[in-house]
């Protein structure tokens, strides 16, 4: 990934120097369990720990002779050791360091992901709080339908992320995981104990069974849920540019000093940053679909996946970390317009109080269908003709034979729609 669109702490983990260090720690753990059943010196294990050691250029050299990372690799390692290098890669595949390497890299990746959704969870949570009581209007279909309030925009957020968070460790155990089980997954050249001794010294699942490499079925799975979180993002990021549009400015992304919204126009102040993360979520369900074209490997493995697999796990796993980090500080530092909330409530003059007032006429003993009946013209009348929908129902004299003043008036209360907020921060966990 880029560095415009990632951190340096998960750029760390995905680094050259980092897969061959992960590489190099499976290959001695392999040749330590080996120890342990006897077939390798335990001196030649402690020499091997000690001066095994490997450099990146020199790798990449012997690889444009070899066309093969790993033989390269092991090659390069060799060179620092001597007799006991003959027991480097001893009865294994390329496959069996690489895809366990690739559990530990996942397993750090996750770590730092883990940390993200925790703190972007938490921003949402102090919003949800912060504006608990402050009243907008809510839209379906883009259009105003009832009162709402802000803080349960970021409550709703708070309790799809709690999903979300569910859903991504679940899958953090897919891919943390690791198989040396040989060429075809028999164990042939290999006991299952030097897989089970490894995986365990390293914190990640032992595969049950494999084939010359772990299933892809469980890289799908994590990428799915990488791509599900970032489509989260999109979705509140849609809102939050929805809610910066001229028209509505009921919250803005913070606008520094300095900063420029256009080369052209001086006045703009765009929510680039809140599109910027609806960008990159079309890009992070494109490394989900990838993920999903590897499952289908030929017989007990080909190398289709490979190339694939260099370019989304570090990339996908790299952009959600910018995308949570990024959104995260703009609902942090968002500005919000209590004010123009409330303006915005009246916009239709009141006709978003009609199912109120219908349901109102209908505990007086009106069917459902005399009071839809009835309201609903008023409230169009008001709509169309910019009238006060209040004062055509109370110019109604069926309505105000059968309901107070005090009764109509109870209908247009803004706080009736948002009563049991409280009730619902208690079900979701924030109070």
């Amino acid at each position: 990934m880029i560095e415009r669109y990632s951190r340096q702490v998960m750029r760390d983990v995905w680094s050259e120097e980092a897969k061959f260090q992960a590489w190099l720690d499976v290959e001695i753990l392999i040749d330590e369990a080996w120890s342990k059943l006897g077939e390798i010196p335990a001196e030649d294990v402690e020499k091997i720990r000690s001066n095994a050691k490997f450099d990146v250029n020199r790798i990449l050299e012997i690889e444009q002779e070899t066309r093969h990372d790993v033989v390269a690799f092991t090659r390069c390692v060799s060179e620092s050791l001597g007799e006991e290098k003959k027991w480097i890669h001893y009865g294994v595949t390329s496959t069996d360091v690489v895809d366990t390497a690739n559990g530990i890299r996942f397993k750090n990746a996750n770590k730092i992901l883990r940390e993200d959704i925790h703190t972007f969870m938490d921003i949402l949570k102090t919003n949800a709080l912060k504006y608990k009581d402050t009243v907008m209007m809510g839209r379906t279909h883009g259009v105003h339908a009832e009162i709402t309030t802000f803080g349960l925009v970021f409550a709703l957020w708070y309790e799809e992320m709690k999903r979300n968070l569910e859903r991504f460790e679940l899958a953090c155990k897919d891919v943390e995981a690791g198989k040396i089980s040989g060429a075809v997954g028999t164990f042939a050249n290999i006991p299952p104990f030097v897989q089970d001794y490894v995986c365990e010294k390293l914190g990640i699942q032992s595969a049950a069974i494999s084939t010359q490499v772990l299933q892809r079925d469980r890289h799908a799975h994590y990428f799915a849920i990488l791509g599900l979180i970032a489509s989260s993002l999109e979705q509140m990021a849609t809102e939050i540019r929805h809610l910066q549009r001229t028209e509505v400015r009921e919250a803005e992304e913070h606008f520094n000093k300095g900063q420029k919204g256009s080369s052209a126009m001086p006045h703009k102040r765009n929510p680039i940053g809140s599109e910027n993360i609806c960008g990159a979520a079309r890009v992070m369900r494109g490394y989900m679909l990838a993920a999903y074209e590897d499952i289908p490997l030929w017989h007990e493995r080909d190398i289709s996946h490979s190339g694939v697999e260099r370019i989304i796990c570090a990339d996908g796993t790299e952009l959600l970390d910018y995308m949570l980090n990024r959104f995260g500080r703009i609902l942090k530092d968002l500005t919000v317009f209590p004010e123009n909330m409330k303006k915005n409530i009246w916009l239709t003059n009141g006709v978003i109080f009609s199912q109120r007032f219908m349901l109102k006429l209908i505990e007086k003993g009106w069917s459902r269908e005399k009071a839809y009946d009835t309201v609903q013209p008023q409230a169009i009348k008001a709509w169309e003709n910019n009238l006060n929908f209040k004062e055509l129902m109370l110019a109604n004299s069926d309505v105000t034979s059968t309901l107070t003043l005090e009764e109509i008036d109870d209908c247009f209360d803004p706080m009736y729609h948002v009563r049991n907020v409280d009730t619902i921060y208690k079900r979701v966990g924030i109070l």
